[in-house]
């Protein structure tokens, strides 16, 4: 049935799976994506969205590389917004609201049009080792697939179990059956495993909402979109969300259900993601909060089912149903199903290297919440680069990794091989030292020629990226070089209440002003003149801004960065004996000893680790 030897076998076709499949086939390796249900490839367990806050810039990153996900966010979305617009633009986030069975289909049909990808439908039960390698997988019904590299993405499958009020039954998702076998087969190896939570809430028919007592969400005026393409145009017409509020009254009806709660009775022991917590989570937490925001979500264009997003919950489906019914706007709510909990098997993601390869099991890749992580952004990145070092790991080509100051991805990966997670990791923009470099708007610049060079971004997408690039940087020296008279700038600084100029004076100076935007500069003659003999558009337009209004601070966090990253470049020997450095703490021998960082960088940023022990460190290394 399967005769030929995979190079890369992707197990579970969610967001990690999907983007690791797409890498590994795209770099021209033979690949095997096998999933429990074929019908179910890329879908959005949880809300229809992609994007958000820290989020946006990993699918941007993502985009950047030659992944999908930007992609397909753009071809499914319903409404675009760019989060955090009023702060600096480290900060802005993309978001897309998306159509939950286009998107589904999307990824499917994308897949299925990439070259050397292969299909199969069965439950992965164990995997195949030799000494300490992987050489493929067995399924279920006992059939033998062989494979040089095994990434397994299996999301909230592995021994999961449902849970909604006292009850609770096997599943990895609602109406799909757990994944068994793998967990148990792992330990056996030596591998530690743990438990993770994770909820999700009720789904109602929109058609039962009154939307005039809530408050209308609309998306920007302005769209913009996730790929760097041009295959994708932004939106031109959109779908509203919608917000309201629970009450006193829906808390108090949450309390009666409590004694029945899995979160409190003691039935759900693991831990649950600190920043998406239940309602009665949320109600427990913060008592004194008489009211919680809810965003009305709706599914897709034309499906009437509604995600109420903020209302994540594991109680009994009665009091679900009772509690909304107290929500203005939810008098007449009808469900189309409850929201409930799930309890899955996950591994520390410090059992892995930075490939994200396994350290036990040569060739074994773990991507997504198998490593802890929440959302379909972070899956998505880890899925990506797991599919991109199976692949090179096959062709034998030296290994990819993103560090800190490159990527968001690098910064996710790194959290967690070096720190672990003991619940639910998400990423925020606050994870990132170096969130001044790694915004949404330059992630192409960042990641494209990394992505051309592993044969994953075209090269029309390098030769796109090389023109923006270009053109940014001479508007950026037509602002140095240019000077403007005080009769023609000092209006548009009148009118900003800014202070005026008594003589001729770079544009570059003036345009760095805070309150000064490029609608104001604009306004001067030559520089509308060079933006329209230019045929400039509004991301090279975008891109000047920020450098231009940040420029400062853009290069003291490069300086930064570099003086960080010289102790990246201090290689630690393989095996390195940390036992015979006895001038270093206990507790910094242990987990060096665990971890295995690569790099003294690396192992700066372990906790536990002490400034003192990579000082001894360095001196025992000869440093």
């Amino acid at each position: 049935m399967f005769n030929d030897v995979y190079d890369v076998i992707v197990v579970g076709a969610g967001h990690a799976g999907s983007e690791a499949a797409a890498a590994a086939a795209n770099m021209g390796s033979k690949t095997l994506l096998i999933t429990m249900n074929l019908q179910n490839i890329a879908q959005m367990s949880c809300n229809p969205a992609m994007g958000g806050i820290a989020k946006g810039q990993i699918v941007r990153e993502i985009d950047a590389l030659g992944g999908y996900s930007g992609i397909v966010s753009d071809t499914s979305a319903i409404q675009f917004k760019m989060l955090n617009k009023s702060k600096g633009p480290a900060m802005w986030s993309p978001r897309v609201q998306s159509d939950r069975m286009r998107f589904a289909e999307d990824w499917r049909l994308l897949l299925e049009q990439t070259p050397n990808l292969d299909f199969y439908q069965e439950m992965v039960s164990g995997l195949l080792i030799e000494k300490d390698r992987v050489i493929g997988v067995r399924t279920s019904l006992g059939v033998e697939i062989k494979g040089r590299t095994v990434v397994l993405t299996n999301g909230t499958f592995l021994n999961g179990l449902i849970h909604i009020g006292v009850k609770n039954f096997g599943g990895g998702r609602a109406g799909e059956k757990a994944a068994t076998g793998i967990t148990e087969q792992l330990v056996d190896l030596g591998f530690e495993s743990g438990r993770m939570k994770t909820g999700t809430p009720p789904r109602v028919d929109g058609r039962s909402l009154d939307y005039s007592k809530m408050t209308e969400q609309p998306g920007d005026d302005n769209p913009e979109k996730f790929s760097y393409l041009d295959v994708t145009k932004p939106l031109e017409k959109q779908r509203s969300c919608f917000m309201t509020y629970t009450s006193e009254l829906v808390h108090d009806l949450l309390r009666e259900g409590f004694d029945r709660s899995p979160m409190f009775n003691g039935r759900i022991k693991s831990l649950g993601p600190r920043y998406c917590p239940s309602i009665e989570d949320k109600i427990n937490r913060f008592a004194d909060k008489d009211r919680h925001q809810l965003f009305i979500e709706p599914e897709g264009w034309h499906t009437c089912e509604v995600y109420v997003n903020g209302f994540s919950t594991s109680l009994p489906e009665d009091v679900q149903f009772k509690a909304l019914r107290s929500v203005v706007g939810f008098e007449k709510v009808k469900f189309f199903r409850p929201g409930y909990a799930i309890e899955y098997d996950y591994f520390p993601p410090t059992q892995l290297k930075h490939t994200l390869e396994t350290k036990l099991v040569r060739g074994l890749y773990f991507a997504g919440q198998i490593n802890g992580t929440t959302g379909y952004e972070e899956a998505a990145s880890q899925g990506l680069m797991a599919g991109i070092n199976a692949s090179l790991k096959v062709q034998e080509r030296d290994a990819f990794t993103l560090k800190r100051d490159e990527a968001y991805i690098g910064v996710l990966i790194d959290d967690l091989i070096t720190k672990g997670t003991e619940e639910p990791y998400r990423m925020f923009t606050s994870r990132a030292e170096y969130r001044t470099l790694l915004r949404q708007d330059n992630a192409d610049l960042r990641l494209t020629p990394k992505g051309y060079e592993l044969g994953l971004a075209s090269e029309k997408r390098l030769k796109r990226m090389e023109e923006k690039h270009q053109a940014a940087e001479k508007f950026v020296k037509f602002f140095e070089d240019t000077s403007v008279k005080p009769e023609e700038i000092n209006p548009i600084l009148e009118s900003k209440n800014s202070a005026t100029v008594k003589q001729s004076g770079r544009l570059f100076k003036v345009f760095a002003r805070p309150n000064i935007e490029m609608d104001d500069i604009r306004k001067v003659q030559e520089v509308e003149a060079y933006i329209q003999e230019n045929s400039l558009d509004n991301e090279v337009i975008e891109q000047t801004e920020i450098q231009v209004k940040y420029s400062g601070y853009i290069s003291k966090e490069k300086n930064n960065a570099d003086k960080l990253s010289r102790l990246e470049y201090v290689k630690i020997p393989e095996n390195f004996d940390y036992s015979q450095i006895k001038s270093m703490s206990f507790e910094a021998r242990e987990k060096l000893k665990k971890i295995q960082p690569t790099t003294v960088s690396q192992a700066s940023r372990i906790s536990g680790v002490s400034p003192n022990d990579i000082s001894v460190l360095l001196v025992y290394m000869g440093r």
